[in-house]
């Protein structure tokens, strides 16, 4: 992406609302406005969580069992891919490159913004309370802090 001669903007995103809210709200305020000459040159990050996090044992029958949900693994990813070139194709946003990779969502979007040169990441909040941060972690908390690039957290309104 370095050869475009725009910054990229890099987007942390799973199959949540708060990450479909947070992609729409980038188009509508970033790439939109500007038609055909956007100021950023859009990257998708998708992390897909390792096999072995899924399993986290093994035993007889798992084998026959890995397959399946490799496949399942791969299959959730590609309809990620698919929602969000979908919501960038309604919003006449194409010029966009998604990738998928292997691992901790946030290390996986981190690497991304490195390998990228990204500007600025944009992720979605989910807006856990203490508790269930603590417990599951915060991509948004550890990238806020991490990323080597402006990070900016979409929060989606209170109904």
């Amino acid at each position: 992406m370095a050869g475009t001669g725009k910054k990229v903007m890099a987007l942390g995103m799973d199959n949540s609302e708060p990450s479909f809210y947070a992609l729409q709200w980038t188009l509508d305020h970033f790439f939109v406005p500007f038609g055909q000459d956007p100021p950023f040159k859009l990257l998708i990050i998708h992390a897909q969580p390792p096999l072995a996090s899924v399993v986290g044992f093994t035993g007889p029958g798992l084998v026959d069992v890995i397959p399946i949900m490799e496949a399942d693994s791969k299959k959730r990813a590609q309809n990620v891919v698919e929602k969000a070139r979908e919501v960038c194709n309604n919003t006449g946003v194409t010029n966009v490159v998604v990738e998928v990779v292997e691992g901790d969502a946030r290390n996986v979007i981190c690497d991304a913004v490195d390998r990228h040169h990204a500007s600025i990441l944009v992720v979605g909040s989910h807006n856990y309370g203490a508790v269930k941060r603590a417990l599951l972690g915060s991509v948004s908390d550890h990238c806020s802090h991490n990323a080597h690039c402006s990070v900016l957290i979409v929060k989606q309104p209170k109904h």
